[in-house]
């Protein structure tokens, strides 16, 4: 029997404020660090805000405002047992930029997190300035690939499993050992053997057994695949054609085994605006964390 977990193990102290903000109906658990023009953070799957500490100082010595994200029903954020669609998630992004008091940001999402950034990025184009994803092809893209392309299908039938009713109970038992095998197929190998990936694996085994925090993560997966036969799902792959106008920065691990990176590299044609891809080599489904000086790099040379 695990021991219980309580949502004060993601209330981690640093360089950072810790804050809860209320947006699109919901409290968010956020980490602030710095001043200047917004960069949101949304980590993904089975993340939470911690995924972003170590990019959070170096955005704020670059004169950036970085606020890292719990997103809905993870770590120390609301966890409602509805609102996983698509146009809710889209939603909260935005609704997190009027509520720290700006009138848009540059948008960062990884895994899970990126498929949020895209959809913010398409319903809410005046709110997102700049896009950087990590890790997460285009909706229509992923969509695509999932019917026509034989090799996404396999790498995602991980997530296949995540239909199951009550799936989230396997997912947390034994300390959420599921969370941490999940996390060392999908990373580089130099980076699973290090003691930074024990760290973090740990930390997010952790975070992942907060009550009901299994439940909602899983809860995002299950409509992605139900919507499709449902009309809420028609709506929302409409609604996501409409083409990207914020310049967008696609950063892809070249060993990522969960979104092929020829699939992600096919997003590129969603966007109007300025577009730039970039492969990173022996990196997996986590570059953030691998690599997260360059991806700090990154977001600093695209916001500014």
């Amino acid at each position: 029997m695990s021991e219980q977990v309580d949502e004060q193990c993601v209330l981690t102290e640093g360089p950072w404020e810790h804050r809860f903000v209320s947006a699109n109906g919901s409290r968010f658990h956020v980490v602030e660090q710095g001043t200047g023009p917004l960069v949101i953070l949304l980590h993904g799957f089975p993340e939470f805000w911690w995924a972003w500490h170590r990019q959070l100082p170096l955005l704020a010595d670059a004169g950036l405002r970085a606020v890292a994200v719990d997103l809905r029903g993870y770590g120390a954020t609301d966890k409602p047992p509805r609102g996983y669609d698509g146009f809710t998630l889209a939603g909260d992004v935005v609704g997190l930029i009027r509520a720290l008091g700006e009138r848009n940001a540059t948008v960062v999402g990884a895994g899970a997190g990126g498929l949020i950034a895209w959809s913010a990025a398409a319903l809410h184009p005046r709110l997102v300035s700049r896009l950087v994803v990590l890790g997460a092809a285009h909706p229509l893209r992923l969509r695509s690939a999932l019917v026509t392309n034989a090799a996404q299908r396999r790498a995602g039938s991980a997530l296949l499993r995540f239909q199951l009713p009550r799936f989230e109970h396997v997912l947390t038992r034994d300390d959420a050992a599921l969370v941490g095998a999940l996390m060392r197929g999908w990373t580089s190998p130099g980076f699973r053997n290090s003691a930074e990936f024990a760290e973090y694996e740990q930390r997010c085994r952790e975070a992942m057994r907060i009550p009901q925090a299994s439940f909602c993560a899983m809860e995002a997966y299950r409509w992605a695949f139900r919507s499709t036969l449902r009309l809420h799902g028609y709506r929302f792959l409409r609604a996501v054609k409409q083409p990207i106008i914020s310049p967008t920065l696609q950063l892809q691990g070249a060993l990522d085994p969960i979104t092929l990176p020829a699939t992600a590299q096919g997003s590129g044609r969603y966007v109007l605006a300025d577009y730039e891809w970039r492969l990173l080599d022996d990196v997996g489904h986590f570059p953030h964390v691998e690599r997260p000086d360059l991806v700090a790099g990154e977001i600093i040379r695209w916001t500014k």
